[in-house]
């Protein structure tokens, strides 16, 4: 940003004395342009000597404190705005209509005032007050406007070369971010005009920039404009809205920039010229979650909470969500010390007030847990800890049952044992009918925490949801990468599809699922529509400012071992019932014999230890017969 010049400086310094003097040389000016017209534009020595000069002392004593009590003073000339101007027309009504009064009802009107003054001041007409009320509010006014278009349009230096900028929203918005970009002192683009679905708009100009077409125009319009750059100037519009901009430019050069939220601009934490790049959570993300804060409150607030996993995506956020709520101390479990310590330093500097210990544990060590919870006695715990990754867990599938079969039962044993009062396991949609080893051992993992709560004093409950966005390891971080060093970007089917969440949105929702769970229950997030991973990587290619096939391929791989093509999260059937929160249902299953589990589970640790693929995938299906194994991915 460009400093301000010694001169620039001076002139802030005595702004207010320099504007007195400019509205005292206005109102000069206007009575004698007001004399003028009542003696057809004729200086004659009668009213020049005899009336002007004793008018204007009238005037000049009126007017000044009227426009001092009107704040006209205060004002930043560079950014005057109507309701200056307004308030520039009320000082202006109010000053005439006194000096109207004093004029006509006291100094005429009074004997001794009138005979003492000069015959030539007691035939002023009426013409001079109504012409000189015009020129006190044209004269002012027009001197604002100079000041600002001096600053828009001869001030401001361009920055090399300017970018040539589309705004797509011809509303408020759109309006707002034109004008604040035509006061940046170092203009960065060159507006070339406005994108609106709105008939009424098409052919209309804002600040002298048109509206160029809809929506549907788009690519015809950046290609014949040459347009680099385009900014969504729609802070209300939907994500579906934003999804529909993106892929009418797909295949188009160009960089994507949206506004602040409405939120934000009314609170006065952002401005609107604050654009930022569109960001593919903006995209896939949701509307806002209605959470029942109050009921999330009592059930986080004064508690102590264990959160497993707290260095990964979801089990850091959990973490973050759980601190505004007040526990009376959060506890950080996580076997990898470097996630450990980011997630401990960002909530100590987060939240100040909250106690917060890191504790580096395997989930499996039962004597660490026993150690940890006797200690700590957590009332809630959140069990976030797992392997995900589908085809790592295919190619050593015994981690894969230590860590989320065996590793959920340890905590929740020791949950159980320290009397809890909640218990809540974070599971996947890939559990649903699973054909990977990671979904069948969440599964599991399901049944063993929902027979135990069936007698235990801990109210345990399971929340299944899909895919999160910019999750480590997942699609999207990996598709960034892959832009970034110019591709290709790696898909393994063209009909693979995902659902998908932002990490936030899942988090919020499992505080809200666990606050309502009564103990046993299996809750369902909704998901929303899935996306195919092919649209998903076009969009990402397209936000780029990159042409999908053509700056950055694409190259299907083919599907990997445990993988499916649609995975099965639906919300809806007889199988489902409905919970207090349109986003959360309940999954109604018939639970496991206890015996019959038990004993599997401690047939599935035997072979973990000595993995071999018959025995292995037998021993899931005697747990989950709907498991159907993909053999190529199993390793011994």
């Amino acid at each position: 940003m460009r400093s301000p010049s010694r001169a620039e400086n001076l002139l802030l310094t005595f702004r207010k004395p320099l504007i007195i003097l400019a509205h005292i040389g206005a109102f000069a000016a206007s009575l004698m342009f007001s004399f003028l017209v009542a003696n057809n534009m004729q200086f004659r020595r009668e009213w020049l000597v005899e009336q002007y000069p004793f008018l204007l002392l009238l005037f000049l004593t009126v007017k000044l404190p009227v426009f001092g009590m009107f704040q006209q003073y205060r004002g930043w000339w560079r950014y005057v705005s109507i309701s200056d101007l307004l308030g520039l027309l009320r000082a202006s009504l109010v000053s005439t209509l006194v000096i109207v009064v004093l004029w006509f009802l006291v100094i005429l009107q009074v004997p001794a005032i009138r005979q003492s003054l000069p015959p030539a001041i007691a035939v002023i007409g009426q013409g001079v007050f109504m012409a000189d009320l015009f020129g006190t509010i044209l004269l002012p006014a027009g001197l604002r406007m100079v000041i600002r278009l001096y600053h828009e349009e001869f001030r401001t230096t361009e920055s090399r070369r300017l970018k040539r900028f589309l705004i797509v929203g011809a509303g408020n918005a759109g309006e707002a971010l034109l004008r604040e970009i035509l006061r940046m002192p170092v203009i960065p683009y060159q507006t070339i005009g406005f994108i609106d679905d709105d008939p009424l708009k098409q052919g209309t100009h804002i600040h002298g920039i048109p509206v160029l077409g809809t929506v549907a125009q788009l690519p015809r319009i950046c290609e014949t404009r040459r347009i680099e750059e385009i900014a969504i100037a729609m802070p209300s519009a939907t994500r579906r809205q934003l999804r529909r901009v993106i892929e009418v430019c797909e295949g188009t050069k160009i960089r994507f920039r949206t506004v602040p939220s409405i939120t934000d601009i009314a609170s006065g934490k952002l401005r609107v010229s604050q654009i930022r790049n569109v960001d593919i959570n903006d995209l896939l993300g949701r509307e806002v979650v209605h959470l029942d804060l109050d009921r999330i409150r009592s059930f986080a607030r004064d508690k102590t909470i264990l959160v497993t996993g707290a260095g990964g995506s979801i089990g850091s956020e959990m973490c973050r969500q759980i601190t505004q709520f007040e526990p009376r101390l959060l506890l950080l479990v996580e076997q990898a010390e470097n996630p450990l310590f980011y997630i401990e330093r960002d909530l100590r500097r987060r939240f100040p007030a909250v106690r917060v210990q890191p504790l580096i544990a395997d989930i499996t060590d039962r004597a660490r847990l026993e150690a940890l919870f006797g200690q700590y006695r957590p009332q809630v715990v959140i069990h976030a800890a797992a392997h995900k990754h589908v085809p790592l867990m295919e190619l050593n599938p015994g981690e894969a049952l230590k860590n989320n079969i065996l590793g959920t039962q340890v905590v929740a044993d020791a949950a159980d044992r320290h009397a809890a009062t909640n218990f809540v396991l974070i599971s996947t949609d890939k559990a649903v009918n699973p054909t990977s080893i990671m979904g069948s051992s969440k599964r599991v993992a399901e049944m063993y925490i929902q027979d135990l709560g069936r007698t235990s004093g801990t109210q345990f409950v399971t929340v299944r949801f899909g895919n999160v966005l910019d999750s480590e390891g997942s699609v999207v971080p990996i598709f960034r990468k892959q832009i970034d060093a110019g591709g290709p970007v790696t898909i393994t089917h063209p009909q693979m599809q995902r659902y998908f969440m932002t990490i936030p949105e899942a988090s919020q929702l499992v505080l809200q699922a666990a606050a309502m769970g009564k103990g046993g229950e299996i809750f369902v997030l909704d998901m929303g529509e899935p996306v195919r991973i092919v649209e998903l990587a076009n969009m990402l290619i397209t936000l780029s400012g990159l042409r999908p096939g053509e700056d950055i391929e694409i190259v299907f791989t083919g599907a990997r071992p445990g993988e499916k093509l649609f995975e099965e999260l639906r919300i809806e059937g007889e199988d489902m019932q409905p919970t207090g929160h349109p986003k959360i249902r309940i999954w109604k299953n018939i639970p496991l014999d206890r015996d019959k589990l038990r004993a599997g589970m401690a047939d599935l640790m035997q072979v973990a230890a000595d993995p071999q693929s018959d025995r292995l995938i037998a021993g899931i299906k005697a747990l989950v017969p709907e498991y159907t194994a993909n053999h190529d991915g199993l390793r011994p």
